[in-house]
């Protein structure tokens, strides 16, 4: 039996309406697995060989929908996004179509020559930056991402406050901590002051909040702890800290997530796995002509590495699903929807 599912029949949760989707309020779309870093957590094995990257049609496809149907927020991520040629377009079509506009960064593209530019075009277009920095100290930084990747992000970050990222109130610049090896994230609040303190002092540079996020265990980490020795450990230890009380807050609910060649999937996650939603007749739906609406009330493909989402605090694309960010989140929800 599925460890996941086994865990909601324990809790007598694997009927509950919280597995099935609501309204949706965010699009993801993965521009493609090209990436210039090759970390050893990455769910869709991105590196500098990535060979499916999104096409402009496709992209036209996305900018169609989101002119048809109002979300509130479009979330780019790749590998790293900005390598799509056709990132700079995506990104000056797409703003005026969305409320907020978030792009992922590894920070360390952005210190590369070809890309330079594009911190001012995040400014220009008030993007939210969430960039990944796996820690404030160099060694565990460059031993999950390689060698002086952690200099490149602190370059990255002091152009970036420079620019009024996370000095600013309209440019928000988010960090995103991962952990190294088989371990759950500490407390989301502390980790963060922890963050800010050291980073302030030691290297000058500043961010308006810290995602923590669990590695799940598929792909290219999942090899990783086979290759140590740890796979069974780490999934007993997503196991031992399933978290009923979390179960309304996973972002599969109101979120969707779009691979390079425009199918559609409940998340990230689930698209590095094949998991694609589908019609009554087993075709895989994409973006072209998708209706949001339809997809109310489908029941969310579920699979043993949700256990991870539902791990401790609980993880998602934006952080820990509790504590008092999560609170403030969910009010707001509240008020948009009455």
């Amino acid at each position: 039996m599925d460890a996941f599912i086994n865990k909601l029949r324990q809790h007598d949760l694997e009927n509950s309406d919280s597995l099935s989707r609501g309204k949706m309020t965010t699009l993801q779309v993965n521009l493609g697995n090209l990436c210039n870093q090759s970390c050893v957590h990455c769910h869709i094995e991105a590196s500098p060989d990535g060979k499916n990257i999104m096409s402009k049609e496709v992209i036209n496809d996305i900018l169609g929908f989101l002119s048809r149907h109002k979300m509130k927020t479009l979330d780019i991520t790749g590998g790293a996004p900005e390598m799509n040629p056709n990132f700079e377009y995506f990104v000056e079509k797409a703003r005026g179509l969305v409320d907020e506009l978030i792009v992922r960064s590894n920070l360390t593209v952005l210190t590369d020559e070809k890309y330079k530019l594009f911190p001012e075009l995040f400014k220009k277009h008030n993007v939210h930056l969430i960039c990944s920095m796996p820690c404030y100290l160099q060694q565990n930084v460059d031993s999950q991402r390689g060698i002086n990747v952690f200099k490149k992000s602190v370059l990255a970050l002091k152009i970036l406050n420079e620019l009024g990222f996370a000095n600013q109130k309209d440019v928000l610049l988010d960090l995103v901590y991962n952990p190294v090896g088989a371990s759950l994230p500490p407390s989301q609040e502390e980790l963060e002051r922890d963050y800010k303190k050291i980073l302030s002092i030691e290297h000058g540079v500043n961010f308006n909040r810290l995602i923590t996020i669990t590695n799940v265990p598929i792909k290219r980490f999942k090899n990783y702890l086979e290759s140590k020795g740890e796979y069974i450990k780490y999934r007993t230890l997503l196991e031992d800290n399933f978290n009923p009380d979390i179960i309304g807050n996973i972002m599969c609910r109101t979120f969707l997530s779009v691979a390079y060649d425009g199918k559609i999937y409940d998340c990230d996650f689930n698209q590095a796995l094949g998991l694609a939603i589908k019609n009554k007749d087993g075709v895989c739906l994409t973006i072209k002509d998708l209706d949001p609406d339809s997809l109310e009330g489908n029941e969310i493909i579920l699979g043993e590495h949700c256990l991870s989402c539902m791990a401790g605090s609980g993880s998602s694309c934006q952080g820990a699903l509790t504590g008092e960010d999560q609170k403030v989140e969910n009010e707001i929800e509240k008020q948009e929807t009455k």
